[in-house]
């Protein structure tokens, strides 16, 4: 009896290993994932009821503390064969994961399953698809996409003179307002109120890159980072920081904090950074805005994408595919971006009801989601993960006045060619 227990125990861990419970008829799904707070909390309740409106599936979540664990994890549990079923992932984890043979491609998954059409694909946003495609193979699948917006002060705008319903269109005219918005109130001689503030921020830099028209690689993926338009755009924060005086520096969320005091009348983020802010009380009127532009209105997506990695188990595999689906369907993605100002995966979800009883409360928010039809992604270049903190390094360098503007953009983008090389050996 002894050694029958010991078997069944044995039989019991290697099922539930391969994501079976015995005896419930579940398939189950690890799933690692970087989110917490109010977006974690959303994650849960969909999950929750995925689960719930399919019995014959659990997806059992891994929260890591942060995207650089999560990926540090990642290529742990790859080494030791150990991955979880599916993972959040960034487009240049992807490019490194496809070389280690690891991942699922998602283009057999979608043949196999006749609830899934081309007409499904053809739903989701042009660059969503394009970025999660690696050599004409659809290796991964948008999941919390997000892009840069303005939040601004509307009552600061009307005290000041300015239409509160109207937010600076082009590079020029934000200039403009935030010298009208940068004063000493109460005449001691030092500014205490200020138009907006600046992180070191390189997502910030890639949008103005793009819209002086510019990009962060050529077309044979060479970094052109450093080409005259990444000079204007990077030339652009440093005048405004220390010519016009209207601009200063912060780090981290001190920012986004000092634009809930009233200290500045507009702050950029993500577009998700409202979820965050909705946690305090807000006391004025907030507008929301898609961000200024100059030759083009080109915007850069960033947030993660999912993987479906191998297991040898095409049962899981499918599962998987199944949760993947389910949550980027059209009633799901709306859901999702109106509880957590992430953008919906589907251009079909903007008529749903849920996303238009949304803009009728928040008609501007309206903009911040055209963005979303001339966007552009990040280097898929494994090299461009390491090189995404070089560029912020040498931002800093230019913004503490260390660098020239031209000295900067061609420090990032020599350190970003000789990465590439150290990839290629």
């Amino acid at each position: 009896m002894r050694r029958f227990l010991i078997a069944l125990m044995l039989i019991g861990l290697i099922l539930g290993g391969c994501g079976k419970t015995l005896g419930s008829g579940k398939t189950k799904v690890s799933f690692w994932h970087g989110l917490s707070g109010p977006l974690g909390d959303t994650l849960n309740e969909m999950i929750r009821e995925f689960n719930r409106t399919h019995p014959d599936i659990e997806v059992v979540t891994n929260p890591i503390s942060s995207y650089t664990a999560l990926s540090q994890k990642l290529m742990a549990s790859i080494q030791a064969k150990k991955q979880p079923d599916i993972a959040q992932v960034y487009e240049s984890w992807t490019a490194k994961y496809i070389e280690a043979g690891v991942l699922c491609p998602l283009d057999s998954l979608i043949a196999g399953d006749p609830a899934f059409s081309q007409a499904d694909l053809d739903d989701i946003y042009p660059v969503f698809l394009k970025s999660n495609t690696f050599d004409g193979t659809l290796y991964s699948f948008p999941f919390n996409k997000s892009v840069r917006a303005y939040f601004y002060n509307k009552d600061e705008f009307y005290r000041n003179g300015l239409d509160p319903n109207y937010f600076p269109k082009t590079w020029e005219e934000f200039r403009h307002y935030n010298q009208l918005l940068t004063r000493d109130t109460d005449n001691d001689g030092k500014i205490d109120r200020w138009g907006t503030n600046f992180n070191v921020n390189e997502w910030q830099f890639i949008n103005l890159l793009h819209q002086a028209g510019g990009s962060v690689v050529d077309e044979d993926g060479n970094p052109s980072l450093n080409s005259e338009e990444g000079v204007e755009a990077l030339s652009l924060i440093m005048d405004m920081m220390h010519k016009d005086k209207s601009v200063y520096l912060v780090r981290e969320f001190e920012g986004q904090n000092d634009f809930m005091a009233g200290i500045v009348a507009m702050y950029e983020g993500s577009s998700v950074s409202i979820t965050h802010m909705r946690q305090q009380p807000i006391n004025f009127n907030i507008g929301y805005a898609p961000l200024p532009v100059h030759r083009t209105d080109k915007s850069a997506v960033s947030g993660t994408n999912i993987v479906i990695f191998r297991s040898g188990d095409s049962q899981r595999e499918r599962a998987a595919w199944e949760f993947i689906k389910w949550f980027t369907a059209p009633e799901q993605t709306a859901y999702w971006s109106v509880q957590t100002s992430y953008m919906p995966v589907r251009k079909s979800a903007m008529q749903s009801e849920i996303v238009q009883e949304f803009l009728k409360k928040n008609p501007q928010y309206q903009g911040i989601y055209e963005q979303l039809e001339n966007a552009v992604f990040e280097p898929q270049s494994p090299a461009w993960f390491k090189a995404r903190p070089e560029l912020k390094s040498s931002l800093e360098k230019a913004l503490r006045g260390d660098l020239t503007a031209r000295e900067a953009v061609n420090e990032a983008a020599d350190k970003f060619a000789k990465l590439i090389k150290a990839e290629a050996k």
